[in-house]
């Protein structure tokens, strides 16, 4: 079972893909988060799913939140994606699937696939969205109801 809402979400840390290093702690009472974790770069679903959340980043960002891609590609998999797509956000690499274990972000098609699943972090830390879904097309408009609720709460 993944985090349920109101739990505090572990830190970590990862590369993304210029080889930089993102620290969530580093974001925590600064802003709201989503991180939305796919199965693979240039695949077509996980494609319409990055680029439904490029084409919101400015929704987003309205809300005061960052939006940030996590899967077990490689840092020049995700430079490579990043550029072919224009995404404005970061890749992180998980290539060992360890963030998405201390998430507990479940797999799909009997764990044989990574899974699909968006966390909404609120300011403080906590979970306020844990949505997982193998369809891709529910992920972007999830997250942004679930910031706007937490700008009207």
């Amino acid at each position: 079972m993944g985090l349920k809402p109101g739990t505090p979400v572990p830190d970590f840390t990862l590369p993304d893909q210029d080889g930089r290093f993102f620290t969530l702690s580093e974001i925590v009472g600064e802003k709201p988060l989503v991180l939305f974790f796919y199965p693979k770069d240039h695949t077509p679903g996980c494609t319409a799913e990055v680029c439904s959340f490029r084409d919101s980043y400015e929704d987003f960002q309205d809300l005061g939140a960052e939006v940030i891609g996590i899967s077990s590609d490689t840092e020049a998999s995700h430079r490579k994606f990043a550029h072919s797509y224009r995404l404005p956000f970061r890749l992180l690499s998980d290539k060992d699937q360890k963030v998405r274990k201390l998430l507990k972000v479940k797999g799909s098609l009997f764990n044989l696939l990574p899974g699909r699943e968006t966390l909404v972090v609120d300011r403080d830390g906590r979970v306020v969205l844990a949505f997982n879904s193998l369809n891709p097309s529910g992920h972007m408009k999830k997250a942004l109801h679930a910031l706007k609720n937490l700008q009207t709460s």
